[in-house]
């Protein structure tokens, strides 16, 4: 069974089937085999949309059962019994253990119609236009996603992205001894810096696409405060860095602070589309109907998450074990930081998601191809895709992270000869 038939009928935009040229068949875990039987190490978790690992049982079996008692699976936004399990359990698992009162909004199927959704109402509650975002981050790929995204790369007048957007520096974008906070404040505070009063703020806390950028616990805090000083809606993507990437559900948890909006997608459906956000009920100003999709109700994907919710967030064991994980991901790669310190200008990342970035962009490629050939699956990040980005499930076992990073030191040694 050849790739030809990709090349001759699929369009030219196709992305990850060029980085990892092969047919995939089966998956467990955090093990993928092709067609030829080769099998592969995880290190990718389809772009952080499955966190809880391929064909998780627990997931399964639910699923199944579902599908086998010929349950709802498309109601719009009806009341179905899938939707009010996954509604239950995410408020009594998630948020009242966290103290956090936040209205459902069920939006789909992915990342960016969260992320469209939460700047539509940001507008719409504070009578504003203008949004204001960081460098290096990265929304989405529809236009108002695509208008606080920092990359050029995703620019293009073509797509008639919209206006009434500002990119600002990022934490530590200018350096260790600049403080970022303080230039915001100040074009805030100032009405001859061009930059009018926005409705929201909008950020990664950990940017994954820009390059594992990894905002500190106080500059956060200090974001949260600028946000209540001007009036500003604060708003959390946390579409890749959520649903336990960082150890804790949310990303935000570790710095104490708690966004007026988030936008959640990727593993919150555990491995299903599913697209959701999150806000404060005094933010809820939509009309019924005002703002829908097709796809805002999938119940495959409420069982598939109610499922994984209730077996790995019903106590603190999951969330204890991800940053033990953690920590062994960190040793490696910060091994391989002193190992190749000629070739590597930093490593930084937080809980499962960490990046090596280095000082030739070009050599990234030809090591995560190199590393595919040997049987691992990991891909780039950064503007120049200059940062090797480790996104493994967190459910990864402590052998396949030394298998995996086995695989990618190999692969190095053999790039930079």
């Amino acid at each position: 069974m050849s790739l030809a038939i990709f090349d001759q009928y699929e369009s030219e935009v196709r992305g990850y089937v060029r980085s990892f040229p092969t047919m995939f068949e089966k998956s467990k875990g955090a093990e993928i085999w092709d067609v030829d039987g080769k099998r592969y190490v995880d290190f990718f978790a389809g772009a952080g949309a499955l966190n809880y690992g391929h064909n998780n049982d627990v997931v399964n079996e639910a699923v199944i059962k579902y599908l086998q008692n010929n349950g709802i699976g498309h109601a719009l936004d009806m009341a179905t019994v899938a939707k009010h399990d996954f509604i239950e359990t995410f408020v009594n698992n998630i948020l009242k253990p966290r103290n956090l009162d936040y209205k459902l909004q069920f939006v789909g199927p992915t990342g960016t119609n969260a992320v469209e959704t939460a700047l539509k109402i940001a507008r719409k509650v504070k009578k504003r236009t203008q949004v204001i975002s960081f460098t290096n981050g990265f929304h989405g790929m529809s236009m108002g996603s695509l208008s606080i995204t920092g990359n050029r790369y995703y620019h293009d007048e073509n797509y008639g992205v919209p206006a009434y957007t500002t990119q600002v520096p990022f934490h530590n974008y200018l350096g260790a001894e600049v403080n970022t906070i303080a230039y915001l404040r100040k074009i805030l505070e100032d009405d001859s810096s061009g930059t009018e009063l926005p409705a929201a703020i909008v950020l990664e806390t950990i940017q994954a696409e820009g390059g594992i950028n990894v905002a500190g616990n106080e500059w956060l805090k200090e974001l949260r405060q600028i946000c209540d000083d001007f009036d500003i809606l604060m708003i959390v993507d946390d579409i890749q860095t959520g649903n336990g990437r960082s150890g804790d559900f949310f990303s935000f948890e570790r710095a104490g602070v708690q966004p007026d909006i988030v936008t959640l997608s990727k593993s919150i459906g555990a491995g299903h589309p599913m697209s959701l956000v999150l806000l404060k009920p005094e933010l809820d100003k939509w009309s019924p109907g005002e703002h829908s999709g097709t796809f805002r109700g999938n119940n495959l994907a409420f069982v598939a998450s109610e499922a994984a919710i209730s077996r790995y967030w019903s106590d603190s064991k999951f969330s204890e074990d991800v940053k033990r994980k953690s920590a062994l991901v960190e040793k490696k790669m910060r091994e391989l930081g002193d190992k190749y310190s000629e070739q590597i200008s930093d490593v930084r990342g937080y809980g499962m998601i960490w990046g090596i970035e280095f000082k030739d962009p070009e050599v990234t490629s030809t090591i995560c191809s190199t590393a595919f050939d040997n049987g691992l699956v990991i891909e780039t990040a950064g503007s120049e895709s200059q940062v090797i980005k480790f996104l493994g499930p967190l459910v990864i076992t402590d052998e396949l992270i030394e298998e995996g990073f086995e695989i990618l030191d190999r692969a190095i040694e053999e790039s930079i000869k």
